[in-house]
C-alpha cells in the first residue's frame, strides 16, 4: 500500500489534542492520587495544571520537563509528525524556556502501516526539532493498535524567569498568539469537507513553533503564560483564572479565528471534545446571550499546537504584540483582561 493510499486518521478514534481525556473525567481520575512528598527543588508541579514541570538545578538554571503525544489529526504522515512535535515543544516555550533535547514516543500498528509511512512521521518530527535547534536523543517504540507519536521535551530557564499559568494579576491584559479553529478544521478534514486553502491554513498554524515564549520570559510585565491546546481557549483560560483567583473577561469579537472556521462550525463541523469540554467547565463560564452556537463551539474547540495565551500589564501590551509580529505571528491580538472577582470566565 502506498503512502498516498493510507488515511492515517482512519486508524484513530480522535485526532490531535482532541484525544485528551475530558477535563471533568481527568479530575475524577486524579482526585484520589496520593502523590509523594514534594521536594523544595520542584518549582512547578501539578498544582495548577501548568504546561510543564520545572525543577531547580542551581541558582542560575531550572530544568523544564514535559511530554505530549496523540493520534493522527491529518492523513499526511510527514505533516502529522511535524504537528505532534510542534505541539510537544510548545510546553517549554509556554513556561518561557529554551528547549534543549527531545525523546521520541512512537506507537504504531506495525502490521497495518508500511515502515515508509512510519519513517515519514518520524522525519516530520525531526524536521521541527531541527527548526527548534534540538536533537532527538532517543525514545521508545511500541506496537500499538492506533498510531501514536509525540515527544518528551526538556528545556532550561533561569529560575527567576519562569512564566507560570497561575500568576496573572488584576488589570492584566490577555493576548492570544494564534487564531482558533484547529479542531473545527480537523473535523471538516475527517469528513472530506476541507479544501486546499483550509488545509494549508491548518498546517501553517499547527507547525508554527511558539518561539516568542523565550523572549516573553525576559519581560517583567508578562506575569503569566500558557498555551491553548486540548481544553480549548475557555478551559486553559479558566486554569489561569483559578490559579490567580481572578475573573477572566473575554471580548468575543476580538478573538482571532482561522479563515472559514466560523461558517464550518455553524455547519456542524466540530469535534466531540468540544462538547465534552463544555460539560466539564461550562458552569464556570458566563456567556453573553449574543454568542452564537458556532462561536460557542469555537471557544471550547480543542486546539492542537495552539497559540500562547499571555497575561501582561497594560504598559507591556505594545511590546508583546511587537514581539509576536517580529516572530511571524501576525494574528496575535488582545482578547480580554483579568479582573477581581470569583474565578470564572465572562464572555461578551
Amino acid at each position: 500500500m502506498s503512502n498516498d493510499a493510507i488515511k492515517l486518521t482512519s486508524f484513530s478514534h480522535g485526532g490531535g489534542c482532541g484525544c485528551k481525556i475530558a477535563p471533568g473525567v481527568l479530575s475524577e481520575i486524579l482526585k484520589n492520587s496520593s502523590g509523594f512528598p514534594v521536594p523544595k527543588e520542584l518549582l512547578v508541579g501539578i498544582e495548577t495544571a501548568d504546561d510543564a514541570a520545572v525543577y531547580l538545578l542551581n541558582d542560575e538554571q531550572a530544568l523544564i520537563a514535559t511530554t505530549d503525544f496523540f493520534m493522527p489529526i491529518v492523513d499526511d504522515p510527514y505533516d502529522f509528525g511535524r504537528i505532534a512535535a510542534t505541539n510537544a515543544i510548545s510546553d517549554v516555550y509556554a513556561m518561557g524556556g529554551t528547549p534543549i533535547m527531545a525523546l521520541a514516543l512512537v506507537g504504531m500498528p506495525i502490521n497495518k502501516l508500511p515502515v515508509e509511512t512510519i519513517g515519514q512521521i518520524i522525519k516530520g518530527g525531526e524536521s521541527i526539532c531541527a527548526e527548534a535547534g534540538i536533537p532527538i536523543a532517543g525514545g521508545h517504540t511500541i506496537d500499538s493498535v492506533e498510531p501514536i507519536y509525540g515527544l518528551v521535551v526538556m528545556g532550561l530557564i533561569h529560575p527567576s524567569k519562569i512564566k507560570r499559568n497561575a500568576d496573572a494579576r488584576a488589570g492584566d491584559v490577555l493576548i492570544l498568539g494564534k487564531p482558533l479553529g484547529v479542531g473545527v478544521l480537523s473535523a471538516a478534514l475527517k469528513k472530506d469537507q476541507l479544501d486546499a486553502d483550509g488545509y494549508a491554513a491548518m498546517i501553517a498554524n499547527t507547525t508554527k513553533l511558539n518561539k516568542p515564549g523565550k523572549a516573553l520570559s525576559d519581560m517583567a510585565g508578562v506575569h503569566a503564560m500558557t498555551d491553548v491546546t486540548g481544553f480549548g481557549l475557555l478551559g486553559h483560560l479558566l486554569e489561569l483564572a483559578r490559579g490567580a483567583k481572578l475573573e477572566a473577561q473575554l471580548d468575543m469579537d476580538a478573538i482571532p479565528l482561522l479563515p472559514g472556521v466560523e461558517q464550518l462550525a455553524a455547519d456542524g463541523y466540530f469535534t466531540g471534545a468540544s462538547g465534552r469540554n463544555w460539560e466539564a467547565y461550562g458552569k464556570d463560564v458566563d456567556l453573553a446571550p449574543t454568542i452564537s452556537a458556532a462561536r460557542h463551539a469555537l471557544l471550547t474547540d480543542p486546539q492542537t499546537s495552539g497559540g500562547l495565551l499571555v497575561s501582561c500589564d497594560a504598559s507591556s501590551v505594545a511590546d508583546v504584540l511587537a514581539l509576536f509580529a517580529r516572530e511571524g505571528f501576525g494574528d496575535a491580538a488582545v482578547i480580554g483582561r483579568m479582573a477581581d472577582g470569583v474565578p470564572r470566565v465572562k464572555v461578551t
